[in-house]
């Protein structure tokens, strides 16, 4: 099969587009033929070995030799322990907790990573809802305490994570302010922001406006900004963010928490079949509707990491494996 590898951290001249083995089915495993894949900016993360945390798992080259945690496909073969999903079953899943591996034509990994594929869902739709979605669900419902808020900012709201966190801040009722790149704005209204800011030309803490909920998907500002910004008893969560301002996070969190009744958190990445199922649920009943910017195909794997790198993303970008769409 064809899969595009890297053996060291560097950008995407260390990607190369190599013939390698199917992989070995093992009994908890089921193996994959992937239609579409797509791209995170964990994947850039990774590729480059920072933030430095992101090298835990492998110091001085990585871990896992192929990027690509968010799937969809269609499954050829089941191990012997495997019962709730069929050969020629049509899956969707993020596979980061159990060996990555989505940038290839086929992938085995553990059953429990995959959501059954509606029919009216294509695998690149598919493919781009685990990872972004499921972190903007979790960082709403469960840290966030939505139902809660009225008013919401998503700051970097024009990428995977933030126009999904839109769309879902919506379904609860929210007021939803969203804070990006002038050349986003126009799809941001078009999925429901009531207001929008770019970044270039506005300072959303120097406005004078004040929220319940703050998701941060870009985490470059100082804690401090949010919290001047932030309700009395509003919430801040972090989605990932460099590793100075992740400190700064832990270490002055609790003590603005304690002193103010302001909870500052950070998201830490959980994948959940559970509440894939559930945004499965919401873009079927048509409320819910993943935003693809551009299809590349696996061997323009570095094109593909490289565009959304350079932050220019307008939601999600999906690796299409063109020799096997259906």
């Amino acid at each position: 099969m064809k899969a595009m590898v890297y053996n060291k951290y560097g950008t995407t001249n260390v990607l190369n587009l190599k013939e390698i083995e199917i992989p070995t089915l093992k009994q908890n495993e089921v193996l994959v033929k992937i239609h579409a894949a797509s791209v995170n900016s964990w994947d850039w993360d990774l590729l480059r070995g920072k933030p430095f945390l992101n090298r835990l798992g492998g110091l001085l080259k990585p871990k896992y030799k192929i990027l690509g945690a968010d799937i969809a496909g269609r499954v050829e073969a089941i191990g012997r322990e495997v019962n709730h999903i069929s050969v020629g079953d049509e899956v969707f899943g993020d596979i980061s907790w159990c060996g990555w591996g989505g940038f290839a034509e086929y992938v085995s990994v553990n059953a429990e990573a995959f959501t059954l594929k509606p029919a009216r869902m294509t695998f690149e739709e598919a493919a781009a809802i685990p990872q972004a979605g499921v972190l903007a669900l979790q960082g709403l419902r469960d840290i966030g305490q939505i139902h809660e808020a009225k008013n919401v900012l998503i700051n970097g709201a024009g990428g995977g994570v933030g126009t999904f966190a839109l769309q879902i801040a919506k379904l609860y009722g929210a007021e939803v302010t969203c804070v990006d790149s002038k050349k986003k704005l126009d799809t941001l209204k078009s999925i429901g922001a009531d207001h929008v800011i770019d970044y270039t030309e506005e300072d959303f803490a120097q406005k004078g406006q004040f929220y319940d909920l703050i998701l941060d998907v870009v985490g470059t500002r100082s804690i401090f900004d949010y919290k001047r910004v932030l309700n009395p008893k509003g919430r801040y969560v972090m989605i990932g963010g460099s590793t100075s301002r992740i400190l700064q996070l832990l270490i002055l969190g609790p003590m603005i928490y304690k002193t103010e009744s302001k909870k500052m958190a950070i998201l830490i990445h959980k994948p959940n079949k559970n509440d894939q199922n559930f945004l499965k649920e919401l873009f079927v009943a048509g409320k819910l509707v993943p935003i693809i910017d551009r299809r590349y195909s696996l061997h323009q794997v570095e094109e593909a990491i490289l565009h959304l790198g350079e932050g220019n993303v307008k939601g999600k970008v999906v690796v299409c494996m063109t020799n096997n769409q259906t």
